[in-house]
């Protein structure tokens, strides 16, 4: 159980000031980890095995060692206040603390939006600087990458990872409270690190990238359900909605949008991050996907809409309001569940 003004601070504390870059960050801990147990045991046979028992073993012990450390806080409390458990257990201020960092922690709204807007600040000055500012970002190849293609893979990211960054820990908050949380967001660094279909990942990050399809099932498909709901029923002054260049309607009224999503969301090679990406597409009437490098591989993604029109400043801007938002209705609802089982707990 988590206090709602634990979340509210550590949300505040991410708008304002994003990830800590100065400061020791768990999930850099959480990579060093991955890093570590990939080095030693992705190699000989069993690799599908060892890459299983590796995954879930990180997860249960994050959950389990945050869960751990907050019962030590509020044992550790007893003493420094000098009063009786009830009485500790009212304000356990060491716990808020430690709920609010870990929050603050796990959240990235705002570095996301601050990275997505200096790609599109670095590719004004000059394509090879959007393509070095964009690769922070993507796990794909950017060398090669075309201006339209950078915009693309920034906005792609942004919507993504709005599922990634805020949503799903906040969903699993609200579930499974702080520990909860900070597994997710090492089920989540687990499948950015070994949970591709390379030759050198597929086996055995292949438990790590199923876990992650679990996890992010329904906060996927919740993250683009926020999006439609925030996006304005018409995008402009023609009656049934804007027009586009090519003197076509653009998807108008959420009904719409919500179609064209279930059209779109499946072509993506994830089951869930296409739902997200096809909310953004259906808003902005876009197209995502196509081929991409990763690892000096290709893989051939099918397209996520089909109007591949040149995506703008303007589009960036429409984006980050969409994110914003979408998080804002988040937060409201994770403080409500979590308030709720706040005063359900028997005094």
């Amino acid at each position: 159980m988590t206090n709602p003004f634990s979340l509210l601070i550590g949300w505040l504390l991410d708008l304002f000031f994003g990830d800590p870059q100065k400061l020791p960050h768990p999930i850099v801990w959480f990579g060093k980890m991955i890093a570590a147990c990939e080095h030693q045991y992705n190699k000989g046979t069993h690799r599908k095995l060892k890459g299983a028992l590796i995954a879930i073993g990180l997860i249960l012990f994050v959950f389990a060692t945050t869960w751990m450390l907050r019962k030590i806080l509020g044992i550790f409390a007893l003493f420094i206040f000098d009063g009786t458990r009830e009485q500790v257990y009212q304000i356990p201020i060491l716990l808020y603390i430690f709920d609010a960092l870990a929050i603050f922690y796990c959240l990235a709204g705002t570095t996301l939006i601050r990275e997505v807007r200096e790609v599109f600040l670095a590719l004004d000055r000059s394509l090879e600087e959007g393509r070095k500012q964009v690769a922070r970002i993507v796990g794909r190849d950017t060398s090669e990458l075309s201006a339209q293609e950078v915009r693309t893979a920034a906005l792609e990211t942004l919507s993504e990872n709005l599922s990634d960054g805020v949503i799903a820990p906040l969903f699993w908050l609200a579930i499974l409270g702080t520990p909860g949380m900070l597994a997710y967001k090492m089920v989540n660094t687990l499948d950015s690190m070994i949970g591709y279909k390379t030759e050198r990942y597929r086996d055995f990050g292949c438990w790590a990238a199923h876990i992650d399809d679990i996890a992010n099932y329904i906060p996927a498909r919740l993250t683009a359900l926020l999006m439609l709901l925030y996006s304005p029923p018409k995008l402009g002054g023609v009656r049934g909605g804007l027009r586009s260049t090519s003197g076509r309607l653009l998807p108008s009224g959420r009904k719409n949008r919500l179609k064209f999503v279930l059209k779109y969301a499946r072509n993506h090679a994830s089951p869930n991050s296409g739902y997200p990406e096809a909310a953004l597409a259906a808003i902005l009437d876009c197209r995502f996907g196509g081929p991409h490098y990763y690892f000096g591989e290709l893989f051939d993604k099918p397209y996520i809409g089909t109007n591949d029109r040149p995506l703008t400043t303007e589009d960036m801007k429409t984006a980050v309001r969409i994110n914003r938002m979408a998080e804002v209705l988040m937060v409201i609802l994770t403080v409500a569940a979590c308030l709720f089982a706040f005063l359900s707990i028997p005094s």
